[in-house]
């Protein structure tokens, strides 16, 4: 059985849990801090309490991926991380970034497959299918598509975006969704689908700082 916890240890506990549920990831020092109106220095302190009591597993002193652990001590419910690439935005090179930005704690029973990965979107093109500025992207790794999926593309072999598909007769569409943004078409040889967009995870913007 686990040791009980205090008051105090037992917010900050169900803080972090509501908000691993909700985001994917759990919040930063400074953010939890805030919500909870206590210390920085209180917040580190009862994570590493809440992590002695067995309440939860934290993946390297410095790092905010952590677990949340069952009564047993076990890692509670099926999770896995799923890295982060880069960031999608029109002219901006996806594969030549050369670091991966941290990954993201997804559900698997959501998310189920292997090999997704997540891109961090820029921009507000894709707006009116809920995808917006800064959220995330995750992705089912994919060389092909079908007619109105949301896919990541890569134009020219250059330049990444994630658009709505469609198939011509002799050409490719990608359709933004927003109507301050044009469709643009392509001859078949200069898109390179790379995954399809199978789901969106939107980390409160306090987490970006």
């Amino acid at each position: 059985m686990k040791p009980l916890l205090t008051k105090k240890q037992q917010k900050v506990y169900e803080y972090v849990k509501t908000a691993m549920e909700k985001y994917g990831t759990a919040p930063t020092l400074r953010t939890a801090a805030a919500d909870l109106c206590i210390s920085h220095a209180a917040v580190a302190q009862t994570l590493a309490l809440l992590e002695e009591k067995n309440y939860i597993r934290r993946q390297g002193r410095y790092s905010r991926t952590l677990h949340i652990l069952d009564p047993g001590g076990d890692q509670a419910g099926l999770h896995k991380q799923v890295p982060i690439i880069g960031r999608i935005t029109a002219g901006l090179p996806l594969y030549a970034q050369q670091e991966w930005e941290g990954s993201i704690l997804v559900d698997s029973a959501v998310y189920p497959g292997k090999d997704l990965f997540a891109l961090k979107i820029v921009g507000s093109s894709m707006r009116n299918a809920g995808i917006l500025d800064q959220d995330i992207a995750i992705c089912r790794p994919r060389q092909y598509a079908r007619n109105r999926e949301i896919v990541v593309a890569l134009i020219h072999r250059e330049e990444a975006t994630v658009k709505r598909f469609f198939l011509h007769p002799d050409a490719i569409e990608l359709r933004p969704e927003n109507p301050e943004f044009t469709s643009r078409m392509y001859k078949f040889d200069d898109i390179l689908i790379q995954g399809k967009v199978i789901g969106i995870i939107r980390p409160p913007r306090a987490m970006d700082h």
